[in-house]
């Protein structure tokens, strides 16, 4: 219990009755006051969303937070974390995790493998970590997987598209477990290669394209599932060039596809590079389309140089479209004054409720320590429920059931979303 007690006495010009009725109150409110005392030793409680109290006497635990909060791709970062923010605060107001208070816990990984892994080192050293959502970058999330795995923490990914990461690098011919601790909510870039090949040569009427990748693993792997699938409807690439990401001249690149004549250019790699790509491919007389993965999907990209016409294919559906999202979209307004969740934010939001929903039902009847770490990841795994993205489900490999995959266009200065569904082939 907490809080103050006031006492209220009025005066009364009573004499001798008065003042025996206040020693009598007096020792009535310090004999309260013991009690008060007493109880604050014994219990802890926070304020609940129905007005009354959550018992947090068993203490805090933490919910992890690796994604870039810092660099170029912090816009990205930044709604990763503010979105799990969301979860645990709404989490606590409901009282889910019954006798507990969670918390975030949220490491800068500069979208650097090697800050990736202390950011994982740092937070697998803390007994009360009891899940990670993360990362964003796939290369990060390659340095990270085995040591959360090492500590048995449950790391839910609201990014990785890269397959390899939950089926091993035979993804499509012989599909194995990597990391029983690693589970993603988003589709891979297995169905958004094929998915975005097929809207580019069916829709868009461009057969002859031309690949430039970042050379990264997110890059690359998603620009080689674009290229087989570009193959089989009948398309051919003309070329394959590889920039580096921080790089900001792109004229010797640019000169080299020129001279191939392409109808469009495919870019594996993220918005940083690729806004500007887009603007120099324009300026040295390349007027086709840039089309790109989840990773140049941001306002960002637009303002670093896209131009009308540019693509990019992003994981789930619009979320501003989504009727199961609009509670996300309003509750993340109030709490950080703006819609700045972009591309992966209700993707995060979905992902630390996964980890919540799975501790809640993991402490039932107990409490949190070592000896439920196993039954964390198990709680995890056979998770189920309805997210911001929709169903939050996974598979036997930890990936998404979710396979919806969206494309959309630079119209003016803002995307405009031109077709939704899952691959089919």
């Amino acid at each position: 219990m907490r809080g103050d007690l006031a006492i209220a006495v009025s005066t009364d010009r009573g004499g001798t009755h008065v003042r025996k009725h206040l020693v009598k109150s007096a020792a009535i409110v310090g004999a309260t006051l013991l009690v008060v005392a007493a109880c604050g030793t014994n219990d802890k409680t926070e304020a609940g969303g129905t007005g009354g109290s959550c018992d947090t006497s068993k203490g805090t635990l933490t919910v992890g937070v690796v994604a870039p909060l810092s660099g170029n791709l912090s816009a990205l970062g930044i709604g990763i974390k503010q979105s799990a923010e969301l979860a645990v605060d709404e989490a606590n107001k409901k009282c889910t995790v019954k006798g507990y208070k969670l918390q975030v816990s949220a490491q800068d990984d500069e979208a650097n493998p090697a800050k990736g892994a202390q950011a994982a080192t740092k937070l697998s050293t803390d007994p009360n970590v009891v899940g990670v959502v993360g990362t964003l970058n796939s290369s990060v999330a390659q340095t990270v997987q085995p040591i959360l795995q090492g500590k048995k923490i449950p790391q839910v990914s609201p990014a990785n598209t890269n397959p390899s990461l939950t089926r091993g690098n035979e993804f499509l011919t012989a599909p194995k477990r990597q990391f029983d601790n690693y589970f993603r909510v988003c589709a891979t870039d297995d169905l958004q290669g094929p998915f975005a090949a097929n809207y580019m040569v069916e829709k868009a009427g461009k057969k002859k394209i031309a690949i430039i990748t970042d050379g990264k693993t997110y890059g690359k792997g998603l620009a080689d599932e674009f290229s087989k699938q570009v193959a089989k409807k009948g398309g051919t690439i003309v070329g394959n060039e590889t920039i580096g990401e921080k790089d900001t001249d792109f004229s010797g690149v640019v000169s080299k596809i020129k001279a191939l004549a392409p109808e469009a250019v495919y870019y594996g790699g993220e918005y940083p590079a690729a806004g500007p790509l887009s603007k120099q491919l324009k300026d040295g007389g390349l007027n086709v389309p840039l089309m790109g993965g989840d990773g140049i999907y941001d306002q960002k990209f637009i303002d670093l140089g896209g131009k009308e016409g540019d693509l990019a294919t992003s994981v789930g559906a619009p979320t501003e479209s989504l009727d199961t999202a609009k509670a996300f979209v309003n509750a993340y307004k109030e709490k950080f004054g703006k819609e700045d969740y972009a591309a992966y934010g209700a993707f995060s939001y979905d992902a630390a409720n996964a980890i919540i929903g799975a501790l809640a039902k993991t402490v039932e009847g107990g409490e949190w320590g070592d000896a439920k770490r196993d039954a964390m990841l198990t709680n995890v795994g056979s998770y189920s429920g309805s997210g911001a993205t929709g169903e939050v489900k996974f598979d036997q490999y930890g990936d998404s059931t979710n396979k919806v995959l969206t494309v959309y266009q630079v119209a003016g200065t803002k995307w405009d979303d031109v077709q939704t569904g899952e691959y089919t082939g």
